[in-house]
């Protein structure tokens, strides 16, 4: 097959998108939650014979009709991928597959980040880029005896953040704090690190990190070759860990502290990966129970459906006073009202 183009398939375009889904389906691959452009190759009839997608700076859900199986038509998609990704200003791009088709992206100019056998691999188009990450790591902070780490997203950070983020600091010399920096929650990530600089800035033996790109959260894990939600988790989790050793290593870190989340099967799951995995790295995983208030847990998902319900009032004995000021604010208008148009803000 000689002189295919790539064409857009629109969010509107109904037909075309649900040949994408059942495309996808017959390669045995999920649709994903999370794209925000798709593209396709078709036949003169309209039959759809290739499709691939994009979410920010990531390439997913690849699928190619059984016939055209070695026309190289997955060569073409990427090539343009990669050019929408060059025009929307993203240079920096990742991939997530397979093992066994991660060295088709190999000759595409991708490297291998982490692999989890059989599960899945992490790979980004330059060749230094986590080098680079974990070199400049080492540059905001030399490293005493006893250091630890929290990863978190703090959306929105609450007393139960708060308490986390205070014990660790009591117990270490010094504590590595990363912050979640992808775009994807309902609070965005340059007020949720003002937010947790504000509450924790009495703490002198912090080291703040942004987790850019490698320390990734759930909306931005794809699932789309994953058999089901179990799947999703543990691929994910085990990748995290696998990264975080590696930063762990750099930076002499021997603690990660865990908050537990007894209604999510989802934080349970990922709690359990890192308690088994990180250990067999040197690295004691302490998982701590979440903070109550008048016998209920705190956690970031209650705020946010009360503000949903649009009770703020009931957020001020779950927030430090920094986070309650912001959220009251007029700057925190256009949030407010982003987070009540959505359908559901609990997170499991």
């Amino acid at each position: 097959m000689t002189d295919v183009t790539v064409s857009k398939i629109f969010p509107s375009d109904k037909l075309n998108q649900a040949k994408v889904t059942q495309l996808l389906e017959d390669a045995g691959i999920k649709r994903d939650r999370n794209l925000d452009y798709t593209c396709g190759i078709f036949e003169d009839d309209g039959n759809l014979i290739a499709t691939g997608s994009l979410f920010t700076n990531s390439l997913r859900c690849f699928a190619i009709c059984k016939r055209y199986s070695g026309e190289a038509l997955l060569n073409t998609l990427i090539t343009h991928l990669i050019t929408v990704q060059f025009e929307r200003g993203n240079s920096h791009l990742f991939v997530y597959t397979k093992p066994d088709t991660s060295k088709f992206f190999k000759d595409l100019g991708f490297y291998p980040i982490a692999e989890i056998p059989q599960l899945v691999t992490f790979m980004e188009n330059r060749k230094s880029g986590f080098a680079h990450y974990l070199k400049n790591l080492q540059k905001e902070g030399l490293n005493p005896t006893k250091s630890a780490a929290i990863v978190m997203n703090a959306n929105p950070f609450t007393l139960g953040h708060l308490y986390l983020v205070e014990k660790a600091a009591a117990e270490n010399e010094l504590l590595h704090l990363f912050m979640v920096s992808e775009d994807s929650s309902l609070i965005p990530f340059s007020v949720r690190k003002e937010l947790i600089k504000k509450a924790t800035a009495h703490l002198d033996n912090l080291i703040y990190h942004e987790t850019g790109p490698y320390l990734i959260g759930q909306a931005s894990f794809p699932s789309y070759f994953q058999e089901d939600e179990e799947s999703v988790i543990l691929s994910q989790a085990q990748l995290d860990a696998n990264i975080f050793s590696q930063i762990a290593k750099t930076l002499q870190i021997s603690r990660r502290y865990l908050g537990d989340e007894p209604n999510s099967l989802v934080t349970n799951h990922y709690n359990a990966v890192l308690a088994e995995y990180l250990p067999e790295h040197g690295i004691e995983c302490l998982i701590i129970p979440r903070k109550h208030h008048k016998g209920k847990l705190i956690s970031a998902s209650t705020v946010r459906q009360y503000i949903k319900e649009g009770n703020l009032e009931a957020i001020q004995d779950l927030v430090p006073q920094s986070t309650y000021d912001f959220l009251t604010s007029e700057a925190a208008k256009d949030i407010i009202n982003h987070i009540q148009s959505q359908d559901n803000v609990i997170h499991y």
